[in-house]
């Protein structure tokens, strides 16, 4: 079911915002309700001519993508492709950054299947078996539990997320600052030097107004993700215009927003 209170075009101020993609979007094949085939045609409804798969990576433990369903979905979506040639239909992953070492659970043989690669940090994926990494997992929840977060776990944490921008081909960096808080501006530095965006988050709102003029200091890009676990959230994205008025960054800066 489509929701209607979920609109790709929103006017706030005189001007009119339209959403042109939604990369970041969660089927069955990892915690999300709705197909594939459910998830495109959701889009497709709503107007949305490009749209991402982006399942969790397989380091999760409780909802990662098997790596053997990978040839599986690629031939979901290459189905789907067929059926609506003109939409642009990419199979992408939200990869998890474990540990302290810049790695992520996507490793470069995993690349044949993904037309993208999205990162962020997420529990559950145990920081990749390594003893740092549970430390840094547990540092992390009982930051959340706590409401408080340490400097030590702060510059943890901002170190991973630097060195998995540095050490990989990451298109956006999914909801920076949720579950594992970071120094923005260090963060978004890196995004600028290696050319990742930054994504402004529908599910988790990890950022607010100021956080996204802070990370806009640095030169980047950012990017609207829905983070829709069913079919009928695709395209949610009117909360993101309202933060980025807020923000008073220039929303040009905005890869998948089209302003008149």
């Amino acid at each position: 079911m489509i929701d209607p209170g979920i609109k790709t075009a929103y006017e706030v101020g005189g001007r009119r915002y339209t959403l042109l993609s939604d990369l970041h979007t969660h089927t069955t094949y990892s915690h999300g309700t709705g197909s594939i085939r459910e998830n495109v045609e959701a889009a497709r409804a709503r107007g949305i001519m490009k749209i991402g798969i982006a399942d969790h990576g397989p380091g999760h433990l409780f909802y990662g993508i098997k790596r053997r369903m990978y040839a599986r979905m690629k031939a979901d979506i290459e189905e789907v492709r067929a059926e609506y040639p003109d939409m642009e239909i990419l199979l992408g992953v939200e990869a998890n950054i474990e540990g302290g070492k810049g790695v992520i659970d996507v490793v470069p043989r995993d690349s044949e299947y993904f037309d993208f690669v999205g990162a962020g940090y997420h529990y559950g994926t145990l920081g990749g078996g390594t003893p740092f990494g549970l430390f840094k997992e547990a540092g992390n929840l009982i930051s959340t539990a706590s409401g408080r977060t340490a400097k030590a776990i702060i510059r943890s944490n901002t170190n991973s997320v630097v060195k998995a921008i540095e050490k990989n081909d990451i298109l956006f960096l999914t909801h920076p600052g949720d579950k594992a808080s970071v120094d923005l501006l260090e963060v978004a530095a890196a995004c600028a030097r290696r050319g990742t965006l930054v994504e402004i988050n529908m599910k988790h709102r990890s950022l607010s107004a100021d956080d996204i003029a802070t990370m806009a200091i640095a030169d980047i890009g950012f990017i609207v993700g829905s983070d829709a676990h069913s079919p009928d959230r695709i395209g949610h994205f009117t909360g993101a215009v309202d933060l980025i008025c807020e923000s008073g960054i220039d929303p040009e800066r905005v890869v998948n927003i089209k302003v008149e």
